[in-house]
């Protein structure tokens, strides 16, 4: 399994490790024209894990910890780590919430294809590992994990924060931002896709044909005047790329 504190310049080491299902052979960087990075939550897979369990799971009496975070008085890591770890009901129930996600049916064949034409998919989430690769591992699906990881202890889900410095930040734990720059510095083409506010330092630094938003990225970026290619399903960047001719 890959692991969610890894450097983007050890991805390739991991692509050897048994997976669920024949998969097609990732790039090496040597091989890799180009990258896309993708959120997870509200780009890939909805609705948001930390939305299902704030409503299902954490109980009546809990303080408002997104709220919290919205006024500046918590970072969006603690907040978000806090509500998992208010979560009831055990990893049944935490798994529970993982069945009610939904990601693409063909999300396998949508990685095939882009493979196919060059493009390595790398997937970067300010939420928690263990729910990130179990939702990949149902659909068979292997991708390199930027996130922050987690762990069950005691029934609870305990999100920490990366090991690694170099793509991590006080605010989100996992730098969505610092993964981008490292794959810009590997290969000529990088591709980012997000929906949320932590999304816009990386987006603004892939070029704007290469720039996928919607939800609150698309609002940010339209307030900082930053130009984005607007979609509502993953599969619709995907379908995007697909028409790029990458060097």
């Amino acid at each position: 399994m890959i692991l969610a504190n890894q450097t983007p310049q050890a991805v390739e080491d991991t692509y050897d490790q048994p997976f669920q299902r024949e998969q097609a052979v990732p790039q090496s960087p040597a091989q890799r024209r180009a990258v896309f990075v993708s959120d997870f939550d509200g780009t890939l897979a909805r609705p948001d894990f930390y939305q299902l369990v704030r409503k299902h799971l954490v109980p009546r009496g809990t303080p408002d910890y997104w709220n919290e975070y919205r006024a500046g008085a918590m970072t969006h890591f603690d907040a978000l780590k806090a509500f998992f770890a208010a979560a009831e009901g055990g990893e049944s129930a935490l798994l529970g919430m993982v069945d009610m996600m939904e990601t693409p049916r063909d999300l396998s064949d949508h990685v095939h294809g882009l493979r196919a034409l060059g493009w390595e998919i790398v997937i970067v989430s300010a939420g928690c590992s263990w729910y990130v690769q179990e939702l990949l591992a149902r659909a068979g699906v292997q991708l390199p994990v930027f996130a922050n990881p987690g762990r069950i202890v005691d029934g609870r889900l305990i999100m920490e924060r990366p090991a690694d410095p170099a793509h991590s930040c006080w605010e989100t734990g996992i730098d969505k931002a610092a993964v981008v720059r490292v794959f810009q510095q590997q290969t000529h083409t990088v591709a980012f896709a997000g929906d949320g506010v932590p999304d816009f330092d990386a987006a603004r630094l892939v070029p704007a044909k290469y720039r996928f938003a919607r939800s609150d990225l698309a609002a940010a970026c339209r307030e900082e005047g930053v130009p984005f290619r607007p979609f509502e399903q993953w599969t619709e960047v995907t379908a995007a790329l697909s028409q790029e001719r990458v060097c």
